[in-house]
């Protein structure tokens, strides 16, 4: 397995390690706005689904302006995708990733023509692997005692 293919897996195993995210993207009046968001699906980390509403503030501000940032935070580590994102209506992809969590946040079913797909597609992935909390502990104070740097895990930017 290459360098590349190790932090991919790393990549993935952290966004699988909780599936809601936190979607950023820029608001039709020009802020940023974050929203949690339930991951629905990922082959890649570079391609993530989410299930949403069409008539969403969040969908056209994002037809305007397709540049987000998804973030994942687990005891695991954390990931940033940063990215482009699309409204997508595909009633057969809908239905394949519509799940019992879908049918509590969102109204009506998946053949209800406002529930779609947001696809997002990353062009970068930054993400560190946190060794776990009593680790974290330990390498924070023997930096603090040898005045060295503490390893707190691995870390790193990689083009998707």
């Amino acid at each position: 397995m290459t360098a590349y293919d190790e932090q991919l897996k790393t990549i993935a195993d952290i966004m699988r390690s909780t599936r809601i995210a936190s979607l950023a993207y820029v608001s039709m009046d020009g802020g940023l706005v974050s929203t949690p968001m339930g991951t629905q699906d990922f082959t890649e980390p570079g391609t993530v689904w989410f299930i949403t509403e069409r008539s969403t503030s969040k969908v056209a501000a994002i037809e305007a302006d397709p540049r987000v940032n998804v973030h994942y935070a687990s005891k695991s580590g954390w990931v940033s995708l940063a990215g482009t994102a699309r409204y997508v209506d595909d009633r057969a992809k809908l239905k394949e990733l519509w799940d019992a969590s879908a049918g509590i946040f969102m109204s009506g079913t998946p053949d209800d023509p406002d529930n779609g797909l947001l696809e997002v597609t990353a062009s970068t992935a930054e993400y560190w692997d946190s060794p776990g909390k009593v680790a974290t502990a330990v390498n924070l104070v023997k930096g603090l005692v040898t005045d060295g740097e503490p390893d707190l895990g691995d870390t790193g930017i990689v083009p998707l």
